[in-house]
């Protein structure tokens, strides 16, 4: 969904909502009266204007990041039990949450936790039982290998502490039209004067994930990477990751080879020990793809961890 083909003011408010609900997932302040105040819209104006912008009422949007905020914990955060995941996203009762989940995944929470592709061990081909299960496994396995594989000829990877960064962003919904909203943070960092400096990067910093959110709820911030917060105007706003330790993966790759990359990196992740801190992931383009010999982009993917 491009969001820059909605009213510029309506967007800043509606992002000042969507920061305040990410950072309220675990409480029960998220009411249409309290979101709707950090917004600076009336209860009714706001129920209207936040669903025109995001594409689904507040109380869907609340309820839905509650369970992938809940599916990203059984993917990340082993050592929580599932009532306590189920408290930590708002949820009452075990009971409530494994209904709601299981309602969103078709599956429940401890299926999904078991099942889920980020969860593998090397001892289960030993403990598994002959036959299709058997084969399952050995060809999950294979897949593994192959990310691996495609990892180590295709990437260079570091741990490294990185610090706070800070981005000029652009709030752009789903998987369409990334490309316009690529041309008009471009178009708004030139009118700045921003392109003229060599240090300036185009950049994604993802809100969600294409493993656990539909591919057009997907919520990203296209970027331009800045040395300070800059002033901003419209339906452009500051954001700054946070500084940490962070996987970082160098790669010089075609447009189709992005998923590929990204699951391959968060499959190193797992293997070499490492776990997803709370804060998001993102890349920095390091070039123009289009001046690429090949078309290819070159490209730093970020991954925090603890």
């Amino acid at each position: 969904m491009t969001l820059f083909n909605q009213d510029k003011d309506y967007i800043k408010r509606v992002n000042l909502a969507l920061s305040f609900i990410d950072a309220h997932l675990d409480s029960n302040v998220l009411s249409l009266e309290s979101v709707s105040e950090i917004a600076l819209f009336s209860p009714f104006h706001f129920h209207r204007i936040f669903k025109s912008i995001v594409g689904e009422t507040l109380n869907s949007y609340i309820g839905r990041k509650r369970l992938e905020r809940a599916a990203a914990m059984l993917i990340h955060k082993k050592e929580f039990t599932i009532t306590e995941i189920a408290l930590h996203v708002g949820f009452s009762t075990n009971s409530a949450f494994t209904r709601a989940f299981k309602k969103f995944y078709n599956l429940s929470p401890s299926e999904f936790k078991n099942q889920h592709p980020y969860k593998f061990s090397k001892i289960g081909i030993v403990e598994s039982k002959i036959g299709q299960e058997n084969f399952m496994l050995e060809s999950y396995f294979c897949n593994i290998n192959n990310h691996l594989n495609w990892i180590e000829m295709n990437a260079n990877i570091e741990v490294k502490q990185i610090p706070e960064l800070h981005f000029a962003s652009l709030t752009h919904i789903g998987v369409e039209n990334i490309d316009k909203a690529f041309e008009r943070i471009i178009k708004w960092a030139i009118s700045k004067g921003l392109m003229q400096n060599s240090e300036t990067r185009l950049a994604r910093v993802f809100h969600d994930s294409f493993k656990i959110t539909d591919a057009n709820k997907v919520r990203m911030s296209i970027s331009v990477l800045t040395k300070e917060p800059v002033l901003v105007e419209g339906d452009i706003h500051n954001l700054s990751t946070k500084a940490g330790k962070y996987i970082v993966g160098r790669f010089e790759i075609t447009p189709q080879d992005f998923e590929k990359s990204w699951s391959g990196l968060f499959i190193w992740m797992h293997d070499n020990g490492y776990a997803k801190a709370d804060s998001n992931p993102f890349e920095i383009y390091q070039n123009d793809m289009r001046e690429h010999p090949e078309g290819k982009a070159i490209v730093d993917f970020y991954i925090p961890v603890i």
